[in-house]
Protein backbone atom coordinates (compact mmCIF):
# COMPACT_ATOMS: atom_id res chain seq x y z
CA UNK A 1 0.00 0.00 0.00
CA UNK A 2 1.60 3.32 -1.07
CA UNK A 3 2.21 5.93 1.66
CA UNK A 4 1.79 9.66 1.18
CA UNK A 5 3.77 12.52 2.72
CA UNK A 6 2.98 16.21 2.52
CA UNK A 7 6.14 17.94 1.32
CA UNK A 8 6.12 21.35 -0.36
CA UNK A 9 8.79 22.14 -2.94
CA UNK A 10 9.27 24.92 -5.45
CA UNK A 11 11.60 24.88 -8.43
CA UNK A 12 11.76 28.67 -8.34
CA UNK A 13 13.00 28.76 -4.76
CA UNK A 14 16.59 29.66 -4.02
CA UNK A 15 17.24 26.34 -2.28
CA UNK A 16 17.97 23.01 -3.95
CA UNK A 17 15.20 20.41 -4.14
CA UNK A 18 17.25 18.18 -1.84
CA UNK A 19 17.47 20.91 0.80
CA UNK A 20 13.77 21.74 0.49
CA UNK A 21 12.74 18.14 1.07
CA UNK A 22 15.13 17.81 3.99
CA UNK A 23 13.97 21.08 5.61
CA UNK A 24 10.30 20.25 5.16
CA UNK A 25 10.64 16.83 6.81
CA UNK A 26 12.79 18.31 9.62
CA UNK A 27 10.18 20.94 10.42
CA UNK A 28 7.41 18.36 10.52
CA UNK A 29 9.41 16.17 12.92
CA UNK A 30 10.44 19.03 15.22
CA UNK A 31 6.88 20.35 15.23
CA UNK A 32 5.54 17.00 16.39
CA UNK A 33 3.54 16.42 13.20
CA UNK A 34 5.67 13.46 12.15
CA UNK A 35 5.86 11.49 15.36
CA UNK A 36 8.50 8.96 16.45
CA UNK A 37 8.15 5.67 14.60
CA UNK A 38 6.13 7.12 11.71
CA UNK A 39 6.89 5.28 8.47
CA UNK A 40 7.66 7.44 5.42
CA UNK A 41 7.05 6.67 1.72
CA UNK A 42 9.80 4.87 -0.12
CA UNK A 43 12.25 7.09 -1.96
CA UNK A 44 10.78 5.86 -5.25
CA UNK A 45 7.21 6.68 -4.16
CA UNK A 46 8.04 10.15 -2.79
CA UNK A 47 10.07 11.00 -5.89
CA UNK A 48 7.10 10.04 -8.10
CA UNK A 49 4.69 12.06 -5.94
CA UNK A 50 6.92 15.15 -6.10
CA UNK A 51 7.93 14.72 -9.70
CA UNK A 52 11.65 14.72 -8.93
CA UNK A 53 14.51 12.35 -9.56
CA UNK A 54 14.69 9.46 -7.09
CA UNK A 55 18.35 10.34 -6.39
CA UNK A 56 17.18 13.69 -4.93
CA UNK A 57 14.98 11.92 -2.38
CA UNK A 58 17.59 9.24 -1.67
CA UNK A 59 20.14 11.96 -0.86
CA UNK A 60 17.65 13.86 1.34
CA UNK A 61 16.69 10.70 3.24
CA UNK A 62 20.36 9.76 3.60
CA UNK A 63 21.27 13.11 5.13
CA UNK A 64 18.32 12.96 7.54
CA UNK A 65 19.44 9.49 8.63
CA UNK A 66 22.98 10.79 9.19
CA UNK A 67 21.64 13.73 11.22
CA UNK A 68 19.60 11.41 13.43
CA UNK A 69 16.09 12.38 12.27
CA UNK A 70 15.32 9.19 10.36
CA UNK A 71 16.29 5.55 10.58
CA UNK A 72 16.34 3.05 7.74
CA UNK A 73 16.31 -0.73 8.06
CA UNK A 74 16.29 -3.33 5.31
CA UNK A 75 12.75 -4.63 4.87
CA UNK A 76 11.27 -2.09 7.33
CA UNK A 77 11.48 1.07 5.23
CA UNK A 78 12.36 4.55 6.45
CA UNK A 79 10.89 5.86 9.71
CA UNK A 80 11.16 8.80 12.04
CA UNK A 81 13.60 7.76 14.77
CA UNK A 82 11.91 6.43 17.87
CA UNK A 83 14.03 8.29 20.44
CA UNK A 84 12.87 11.79 19.44
CA UNK A 85 10.48 13.25 22.05
CA UNK A 86 7.25 14.96 21.07
CA UNK A 87 7.89 17.91 23.36
CA UNK A 88 10.87 20.23 23.66
CA UNK A 89 14.01 18.30 24.54
CA UNK A 90 15.06 20.77 27.23
CA UNK A 91 12.40 20.08 29.89
CA UNK A 92 12.57 16.42 28.94
CA UNK A 93 16.27 16.28 29.74
CA UNK A 94 15.84 18.17 33.01
CA UNK A 95 13.23 15.70 34.20
CA UNK A 96 14.19 12.15 35.09
CA UNK A 97 10.83 10.79 33.91
CA UNK A 98 9.84 9.95 30.33
CA UNK A 99 13.40 10.27 29.01
CA UNK A 100 13.95 9.33 25.35
CA UNK A 101 16.18 6.40 24.50
CA UNK A 102 19.61 7.32 23.16
CA UNK A 103 22.90 5.56 22.58
CA UNK A 104 24.95 7.85 24.83
CA UNK A 105 23.67 9.39 28.04
CA UNK A 106 25.77 12.29 29.35
CA UNK A 107 23.31 13.29 32.04
CA UNK A 108 24.47 13.24 35.66
CA UNK A 109 21.17 12.02 37.18
CA UNK A 110 21.70 9.56 40.02
CA UNK A 111 24.68 7.91 38.41
CA UNK A 112 27.86 7.57 40.38
CA UNK A 113 30.45 4.83 40.31
CA UNK A 114 31.09 3.09 36.97
CA UNK A 115 30.51 -0.32 38.55
CA UNK A 116 29.41 -1.51 41.96
CA UNK A 117 32.11 -3.59 43.72
CA UNK A 118 29.95 -6.70 43.98
CA UNK A 119 32.67 -9.09 45.10
CA UNK A 120 34.05 -6.84 47.84
CA UNK A 121 30.60 -5.87 49.09
CA UNK A 122 29.55 -9.52 49.23
CA UNK A 123 32.71 -10.31 51.19
CA UNK A 124 31.91 -7.61 53.75
CA UNK A 125 28.27 -8.68 53.99
CA UNK A 126 29.15 -12.33 54.51
CA UNK A 127 31.69 -11.51 57.21
CA UNK A 128 29.17 -9.65 59.35
CA UNK A 129 26.44 -12.23 58.81
CA UNK A 130 28.83 -14.89 60.12
CA UNK A 131 29.56 -12.83 63.23
CA UNK A 132 27.08 -13.60 66.05
CA UNK A 133 25.43 -10.46 67.37
CA UNK A 134 26.74 -8.18 64.62
CA UNK A 135 23.21 -7.18 63.67
CA UNK A 136 20.75 -6.37 66.50
CA UNK A 137 17.45 -8.24 66.79
CA UNK A 138 15.51 -5.01 67.34
CA UNK A 139 15.45 -1.68 65.59
CA UNK A 140 18.81 -0.02 64.94
CA UNK A 141 19.82 3.10 66.92
CA UNK A 142 18.39 6.24 65.31
CA UNK A 143 21.84 7.82 65.14
CA UNK A 144 23.24 4.76 63.40
CA UNK A 145 25.05 1.58 64.36
CA UNK A 146 27.89 2.37 66.79
CA UNK A 147 30.44 0.44 64.72
CA UNK A 148 29.65 2.40 61.59
CA UNK A 149 29.73 5.75 63.39
CA UNK A 150 33.20 4.86 64.71
CA UNK A 151 34.45 3.80 61.28
CA UNK A 152 33.00 6.91 59.67
CA UNK A 153 34.63 9.24 62.19
CA UNK A 154 38.02 7.65 61.49
CA UNK A 155 37.49 7.51 57.73
CA UNK A 156 36.28 11.11 57.42
CA UNK A 157 39.12 12.40 59.57
CA UNK A 158 41.73 10.55 57.51
CA UNK A 159 40.34 11.22 54.03
CA UNK A 160 38.60 14.60 54.37
CA UNK A 161 40.01 16.13 57.55
CA UNK A 162 36.65 16.21 59.31
CA UNK A 163 36.78 16.94 63.07
CA UNK A 164 34.30 14.45 64.52
CA UNK A 165 34.17 11.75 67.16
CA UNK A 166 31.54 8.99 66.83
CA UNK A 167 29.16 11.06 68.97
CA UNK A 168 29.30 13.79 66.32
CA UNK A 169 28.22 11.41 63.51
CA UNK A 170 24.70 10.45 62.46
CA UNK A 171 23.83 7.89 59.76
CA UNK A 172 20.98 8.80 57.40
CA UNK A 173 19.13 7.28 54.45
CA UNK A 174 21.12 9.34 51.94
CA UNK A 175 21.70 13.08 51.77
CA UNK A 176 18.02 13.76 51.10
CA UNK A 177 16.99 12.62 54.56
CA UNK A 178 19.80 14.57 56.19
CA UNK A 179 18.82 17.75 54.36
CA UNK A 180 15.16 17.23 55.24
CA UNK A 181 16.03 16.94 58.94
CA UNK A 182 18.27 20.02 58.80
CA UNK A 183 15.53 22.03 57.09
CA UNK A 184 13.08 20.89 59.75
CA UNK A 185 15.44 22.04 62.51
CA UNK A 186 15.91 25.44 60.84
CA UNK A 187 12.15 25.92 60.55
CA UNK A 188 11.67 24.90 64.19
CA UNK A 189 14.25 27.50 65.25
CA UNK A 190 12.36 30.26 63.44
CA UNK A 191 14.41 30.42 60.25
CA UNK A 192 12.56 31.04 57.01
CA UNK A 193 15.41 31.12 54.47
CA UNK A 194 18.23 28.90 53.28
CA UNK A 195 20.84 30.40 50.97
CA UNK A 196 21.76 28.17 48.03
CA UNK A 197 24.38 28.37 45.31
CA UNK A 198 23.47 29.95 41.97
CA UNK A 199 23.61 28.00 39.74
CA UNK A 200 22.57 24.87 41.58
CA UNK A 201 20.35 21.85 41.20
CA UNK A 202 16.68 22.86 40.64
CA UNK A 203 15.50 19.68 42.35
CA UNK A 204 17.38 20.68 45.49
CA UNK A 205 15.82 24.15 45.45
CA UNK A 206 12.36 22.60 45.18
CA UNK A 207 13.21 20.17 47.99
CA UNK A 208 14.18 23.09 50.24
CA UNK A 209 10.92 24.87 49.44
CA UNK A 210 8.86 21.77 50.15
CA UNK A 211 10.54 21.56 53.55
CA UNK A 212 9.33 25.01 54.54
CA UNK A 213 12.26 27.29 53.65
CA UNK A 214 12.68 29.92 50.96
CA UNK A 215 15.82 29.27 48.87
CA UNK A 216 17.90 32.45 48.46
CA UNK A 217 20.22 32.24 45.42
CA UNK A 218 23.79 33.43 45.96
CA UNK A 219 26.11 33.69 42.93
CA UNK A 220 29.07 31.38 42.37
CA UNK A 221 32.22 32.41 40.51
CA UNK A 222 35.61 30.80 39.88
CA UNK A 223 36.41 30.95 43.64
CA UNK A 224 33.13 29.39 44.73
CA UNK A 225 30.23 31.00 46.51
CA UNK A 226 30.40 34.81 46.82
CA UNK A 227 30.52 35.27 50.61
CA UNK A 228 30.04 39.05 50.37
CA UNK A 229 26.84 38.50 48.43
CA UNK A 230 25.78 35.94 51.04
CA UNK A 231 26.42 38.42 53.84
CA UNK A 232 24.22 40.97 52.04
CA UNK A 233 21.21 38.63 52.39
CA UNK A 234 19.16 38.06 55.54
CA UNK A 235 19.85 34.31 55.47
CA UNK A 236 21.61 32.74 58.45
CA UNK A 237 22.03 29.30 56.92
CA UNK A 238 23.57 28.25 53.61
CA UNK A 239 23.90 25.03 51.59
CA UNK A 240 27.19 24.75 49.71
CA UNK A 241 29.22 22.23 47.67
CA UNK A 242 32.74 23.57 48.41
CA UNK A 243 34.92 20.68 47.19
CA UNK A 244 33.40 20.40 43.71
CA UNK A 245 30.57 22.85 43.10
CA UNK A 246 27.49 21.54 41.36
CA UNK A 247 27.10 22.15 38.48
CA UNK A 248 30.05 24.36 37.44
CA UNK A 249 32.74 22.32 39.23
CA UNK A 250 34.67 25.11 40.95
CA UNK A 251 36.42 24.50 44.28
CA UNK A 252 35.92 27.02 47.07
CA UNK A 253 39.16 28.99 47.38
CA UNK A 254 41.08 29.25 50.66
CA UNK A 255 40.18 32.93 51.22
CA UNK A 256 36.50 32.19 50.58
CA UNK A 257 36.62 29.21 52.93
CA UNK A 258 37.98 31.42 55.70
CA UNK A 259 35.41 34.11 54.91
CA UNK A 260 32.52 31.62 54.95
CA UNK A 261 33.59 30.18 58.30
CA UNK A 262 33.93 33.72 59.66
CA UNK A 263 30.45 34.63 58.36
CA UNK A 264 28.95 31.59 60.11
CA UNK A 265 30.56 32.55 63.40
CA UNK A 266 29.59 36.24 63.07
CA UNK A 267 25.89 35.58 62.43
CA UNK A 268 25.76 32.47 64.65
CA UNK A 269 24.63 30.69 61.50
CA UNK A 270 24.83 27.25 59.96
CA UNK A 271 26.72 26.02 56.90
CA UNK A 272 25.54 22.74 55.38
CA UNK A 273 28.56 21.27 53.55
CA UNK A 274 27.35 18.87 50.87
CA UNK A 275 30.41 16.77 50.02
CA UNK A 276 28.54 14.63 47.52
CA UNK A 277 31.57 13.57 45.43
CA UNK A 278 34.57 14.98 47.31
CA UNK A 279 36.15 11.51 47.63
CA UNK A 280 36.86 11.49 43.88
CA UNK A 281 39.73 13.85 43.06
CA UNK A 282 41.90 13.79 39.91
CA UNK A 283 43.20 17.35 39.81
CA UNK A 284 46.92 18.09 40.11
CA UNK A 285 46.15 20.60 42.84
CA UNK A 286 45.97 19.24 46.37
CA UNK A 287 42.62 17.80 47.41
CA UNK A 288 40.84 20.37 49.62
CA UNK A 289 40.02 19.31 53.16
CA UNK A 290 36.53 19.60 54.55
CA UNK A 291 35.23 23.09 55.29
CA UNK A 292 33.83 21.68 58.55
CA UNK A 293 37.28 21.58 60.16
CA UNK A 294 37.44 25.42 60.13
CA UNK A 295 34.25 25.92 62.16
CA UNK A 296 33.01 22.59 63.58
CA UNK A 297 30.45 24.37 65.79
CA UNK A 298 28.82 26.06 62.79
CA UNK A 299 29.29 23.61 59.91
CA UNK A 300 27.54 20.28 59.46
CA UNK A 301 29.34 18.00 57.04
CA UNK A 302 27.08 15.84 54.84
CA UNK A 303 28.47 12.86 52.94
CA UNK A 304 26.98 10.02 50.94
CA UNK A 305 27.84 6.66 49.40
CA UNK A 306 25.79 7.49 46.29
CA UNK A 307 28.66 8.57 44.02
CA UNK A 308 31.34 6.11 45.14
CA UNK A 309 29.17 3.01 45.63
CA UNK A 310 25.61 3.54 44.47
CA UNK A 311 22.55 5.68 45.15
CA UNK A 312 20.48 2.54 45.70
CA UNK A 313 22.21 1.84 49.03
CA UNK A 314 20.57 4.97 50.51
CA UNK A 315 23.50 5.59 52.82
CA UNK A 316 24.48 9.03 54.02
CA UNK A 317 25.95 10.66 57.09
CA UNK A 318 26.10 13.95 58.92
CA UNK A 319 28.99 15.16 61.08
CA UNK A 320 28.14 18.16 63.20
CA UNK A 321 27.73 19.65 66.67
CA UNK A 322 26.29 17.17 69.18
CA UNK A 323 23.56 19.57 70.26
CA UNK A 324 22.37 19.89 66.65
CA UNK A 325 22.43 16.13 66.12
CA UNK A 326 20.35 15.59 69.27
CA UNK A 327 17.68 17.93 67.85
CA UNK A 328 17.78 16.09 64.52
CA UNK A 329 17.30 12.76 66.32
CA UNK A 330 14.18 14.10 68.03
CA UNK A 331 12.83 15.12 64.63
CA UNK A 332 13.75 11.79 63.11
CA UNK A 333 11.99 9.86 65.86
CA UNK A 334 8.70 11.19 64.45
CA UNK A 335 9.52 9.99 60.93
CA UNK A 336 11.17 6.56 60.93
CA UNK A 337 12.90 3.90 63.01
CA UNK A 338 16.42 4.14 61.66
CA UNK A 339 18.52 3.12 58.67
CA UNK A 340 18.80 -0.54 57.57
CA UNK A 341 21.07 -2.25 60.13
CA UNK A 342 22.39 -4.95 57.77
CA UNK A 343 23.62 -2.35 55.26
CA UNK A 344 25.19 -0.31 58.06
CA UNK A 345 27.22 -3.15 59.55
CA UNK A 346 28.30 -4.32 56.10
CA UNK A 347 29.47 -0.80 55.25
CA UNK A 348 31.32 -0.58 58.57
CA UNK A 349 33.17 -3.79 57.67
CA UNK A 350 33.75 -2.44 54.15
CA UNK A 351 35.43 0.65 55.62
CA UNK A 352 37.33 -1.00 58.46
CA UNK A 353 38.75 -3.88 56.43
CA UNK A 354 40.34 -1.68 53.76
CA UNK A 355 38.00 -2.95 51.04
CA UNK A 356 36.60 0.54 50.56
CA UNK A 357 40.05 2.10 50.12
CA UNK A 358 40.92 -0.54 47.54
CA UNK A 359 37.67 0.15 45.69
CA UNK A 360 38.19 3.91 45.88
CA UNK A 361 41.69 3.66 44.38
CA UNK A 362 40.38 1.63 41.42
CA UNK A 363 37.42 3.96 41.02
CA UNK A 364 39.58 7.07 41.09
CA UNK A 365 41.92 5.63 38.47
CA UNK A 366 39.02 4.72 36.16
CA UNK A 367 37.23 8.04 36.57
CA UNK A 368 40.44 10.03 36.11
CA UNK A 369 40.98 8.32 32.75
CA UNK A 370 37.41 9.11 31.72
CA UNK A 371 37.78 12.73 32.78
CA UNK A 372 40.98 12.96 30.70
CA UNK A 373 39.06 11.49 27.75
CA UNK A 374 36.42 14.18 28.22
CA UNK A 375 39.01 16.98 28.27
CA UNK A 376 40.64 15.65 25.11
CA UNK A 377 37.30 15.14 23.34
CA UNK A 378 36.22 18.70 24.14
CA UNK A 379 39.49 20.04 22.73
CA UNK A 380 39.10 18.01 19.54
CA UNK A 381 35.36 18.17 18.88
CA UNK A 382 34.10 21.33 20.61
CA UNK A 383 36.29 24.18 19.36
CA UNK A 384 35.92 27.27 21.50
CA UNK A 385 34.44 25.33 24.43
CA UNK A 386 36.10 25.14 27.87
CA UNK A 387 35.85 22.60 30.69
CA UNK A 388 35.51 24.59 33.92
CA UNK A 389 36.50 23.86 37.48
CA UNK A 390 38.52 21.14 39.16
CA UNK A 391 39.04 17.66 37.72
CA UNK A 392 36.98 15.76 40.28
CA UNK A 393 33.75 13.94 40.92
CA UNK A 394 31.44 12.44 38.33
CA UNK A 395 30.51 15.49 36.26
CA UNK A 396 32.06 18.47 34.51
CA UNK A 397 30.71 21.78 33.21
CA UNK A 398 31.52 22.59 29.60
CA UNK A 399 31.19 26.28 28.77
CA UNK A 400 30.15 26.68 25.14
CA UNK A 401 31.48 29.43 22.84
CA UNK A 402 29.87 32.90 23.15
CA UNK A 403 26.49 33.41 21.47
CA UNK A 404 25.84 29.65 21.25
CA UNK A 405 22.19 28.57 21.22
CA UNK A 406 22.26 26.12 24.13
CA UNK A 407 18.83 24.64 23.42
CA UNK A 408 19.76 24.05 19.79
CA UNK A 409 22.90 22.15 20.84
CA UNK A 410 20.93 19.98 23.29
CA UNK A 411 18.31 19.25 20.65
CA UNK A 412 20.90 18.58 17.96
CA UNK A 413 22.78 16.21 20.26
CA UNK A 414 19.58 14.27 20.91
CA UNK A 415 19.03 13.86 17.18
CA UNK A 416 22.48 12.27 17.14
CA UNK A 417 21.42 9.92 19.93
CA UNK A 418 23.23 11.80 22.74
CA UNK A 419 21.40 12.89 25.90
CA UNK A 420 22.94 15.92 27.60
CA UNK A 421 21.62 18.67 29.85
CA UNK A 422 22.09 22.36 29.24
CA UNK A 423 23.47 24.54 32.02
CA UNK A 424 20.56 26.98 31.76
CA UNK A 425 18.24 24.55 33.48
CA UNK A 426 20.32 24.78 36.65
CA UNK A 427 19.98 28.55 36.98
CA UNK A 428 17.25 30.19 39.03
CA UNK A 429 18.26 33.54 37.51
CA UNK A 430 18.41 33.77 33.68
CA UNK A 431 21.82 34.23 32.06
CA UNK A 432 21.25 34.33 28.29
CA UNK A 433 24.93 35.15 27.72
CA UNK A 434 26.10 31.95 29.45
CA UNK A 435 25.67 28.74 27.46
CA UNK A 436 27.02 25.45 28.76
CA UNK A 437 26.49 21.74 29.24
CA UNK A 438 26.55 19.70 32.45
CA UNK A 439 28.26 16.46 31.47
CA UNK A 440 28.24 13.21 33.43
CA UNK A 441 31.23 11.14 32.37
CA UNK A 442 32.07 8.62 35.11
CA UNK A 443 29.53 5.96 34.09
CA UNK A 444 30.71 5.76 30.45
CA UNK A 445 33.77 4.01 29.03
CA UNK A 446 36.46 6.28 27.60
CA UNK A 447 35.40 5.44 24.05
CA UNK A 448 31.81 6.28 24.95
CA UNK A 449 32.81 9.67 26.35
CA UNK A 450 34.67 10.44 23.12
CA UNK A 451 31.84 9.30 20.85
CA UNK A 452 29.22 11.21 22.84
CA UNK A 453 31.21 14.45 22.77
CA UNK A 454 31.80 13.97 19.05
CA UNK A 455 28.00 13.87 18.63
CA UNK A 456 27.64 17.08 20.64
CA UNK A 457 30.37 18.66 18.50
CA UNK A 458 28.43 17.75 15.35
CA UNK A 459 25.36 19.41 16.86
CA UNK A 460 27.37 22.51 17.77
CA UNK A 461 28.76 22.87 14.26
CA UNK A 462 25.44 22.03 12.62
CA UNK A 463 26.83 19.07 10.70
Amino acid sequence: MPLHLSVAISRSAGKSLNAQIRTSICEEIEGGILQPGTRLPSSRQLAADLGVSRSVVVEAYGQLVAEGFLEAARGAGTRVVRHLPRESVVPCLLDSSDVPVARWDLRVSGRGAPAFPHKEWLTAYQRVLRSPGAVPDGYPPLAGMPGLRSELSRHLGRLRGVRATPSHVMVTAGFAQGLSLLCGDLVASGQRELAVEEPGHPGQRHFVEENGLRPVPVPVDAEGIDVEALAATSARAVLVTPAHQFPVGYTLSAPRREALARWARDVDGLVIEDDYDGALWYDRAARPLALQRLAPDHVVYAGTASKVLGAGLRLGWLAGPEQLLHRLLRLRARQDLGTDAFTQVAFAEFLGSGLFDRHLRRLTEACAARRSALDEAVRRHLPGATVLGSAAGVHAYVRLPPHTDEMAVVGGALRRSVLVRGGGGYRALPRPDEAGLVVGFAHLPKSGVTEAVRGVGAALSGR
